[in-house]
C-alpha cells in the first residue's frame, strides 16, 4: 500500500504527474484501500477486475485477500510502474487497456462470477458502469468508488432530484446501494468533491420482462425533457392509447415512474407497433 511519500517517489521515478485528462486521483491511505477490499468481500477463489489500477494501492489490498486480480490501466506511462509493483504477487495480472473500448470477452472469458472493484475516474464512471451492465454479463457485482453525486444518482428513489435515466438503467439490471463514503483528503491530488462507494449487484434476470432497447429508448426520450409531463416529453413516441393500455397517467413526470412502470409503458408501446 502507498502513502503520499511513496506515491510522490513513484511518480518522480517515472517522470510522471497525475493526468487530469484521465481523472487520476491516487489513493494514499492504506486503511482506505483495505476497507474497500473488505467491503468487496472477496478472497481466495474470487476473480476481481480493477479498472484504473494506477499505481496499485487498491490492487495490492485486493491481492492481500487472496483473490485473483486483473488490473486494467490505460496510462502507458504508469503501466511499467504498476507491473513492477505487482511483480511479487502471482495473483495479479496487469493489462494495458482502455476500459471504454476493451474487448471484455478477451479479458474476462465467457464465464460469469467476476467482481469489479475500482476507484473509477469521475469522467468515465457513469458511462463505464452502464456499458458493463449492458454488455458484460461476466461481471456479477461491482464495488466502485465514484463521485458522491454519481453514487446518489445510481441509488436514487423516484420523485427525487437525483433520480434519472441512469437510475432506471441500473435498476433494470441490478440493485444498488451506497456502501460508504471516502473523504477527499485520502487522494493525491486532492479532488474538489467527496467520493462514495457504490455497491451494485446484477439481478439474475432484468427487473422487468421487456427488451432493454425498447425500455431505454422511452427512458432516454422521456428524461430528455424531465420537467415536462410524459404526454409532452413522449408526445412524438407514445400515444394516449398506449398510456391508457399501460395504466400510466400521462400527466406524471418522468422522474415519478419506477423501473416497473417504465417497463409497463414499454410493453404497451411495443404491443402497439
Amino acid at each position: 500500500m502507498h502513502n503520499r511519500a511513496t506515491i510522490g517517489e513513484l511518480l518522480a521515478r517515472g517522470g510522471l504527474s497525475p493526468r487530469r485528462d484521465l481523472g487520476q486521483n491516487f489513493v494514499a491511505d492504506a486503511n482506505t484501500v483495505r476497507r474497500i477490499a473488505r467491503l468487496a468481500d472477496v478472497g481466495p477463489g474470487d476473480r476481481v477486475v480493477e479498472v484504473g489500477a494506477g499505481l496499485g494501492s487498491l490492487t495490492l489490498a485486493l491481492a492481500e485477500t487472496g483473490a485473483t486480480v486483473l488490473a486494467v490501466e490505460v496510462d502507458r506511462g504508469v503501466v511499467p510502474l504498476l507491473r513492477e509493483i505487482a511483480e511479487p504477487y502471482p495473483n495479479i495480472t496487469v493489462v494495458e487497456a482502455d476500459a471504454m473500448a476493451a474487448d471484455w470477452s478477451a479479458l474476462l472469458g465467457h464465464e460469469p462470477g467476476w467482481v469489479l472493484v475500482a476507484n473509477l475516474p469521475y469522467n468515465v464512471a457513469t458511462p463505464l458502469i452502464c456499458d458493463l451492465l449492458d454488455g458484460v454479463p461476466q461481471i456479477d457485482r461491482m464495488l466502485v468508488m465514484v463521485q458522491r453525486e454519481a453514487a446518489e444518482r445510481f441509488c436514487a428513489a423516484p420523485r427525487t432530484s437525483q433520480y434519472g435515466a441512469v437510475t432506471v438503467k441500473i435498476s433494470y439490471w441490478a440493485t444498488a446501494r451506497i456502501a460508504g463514503f471516502v473523504p477527499a483528503s485520502v487522494f493525491v491530488p486532492r479532488p474538489n468533491v467527496e467520493s462514495a462507494l457504490a455497491d451494485i449487484r446484477r439481478l439474475p434476470q432484468p427487473a422487468v420482462d421487456v427488451p432493454a432497447a425498447d425500455l431505454f429508448h422511452l427512458v432516454r426520450t422521456g428524461f430528455g425533457q424531465r420537467r415536462k409531463m410524459l404526454r409532452r416529453s413522449l408526445a412524438d413516441v407514445v400515444s394516449p392509447e398506449v398510456f391508457e393500455a399501460a395504466g400510466i397517467d400521462s400527466q406524471r413526470r418522468p422522474e415519478e415512474l419506477d423501473v416497473h412502470e417504465w417497463g409497463r409503458l414499454a410493453l404497451a408501446w411495443r404491443a402497439a407497433q
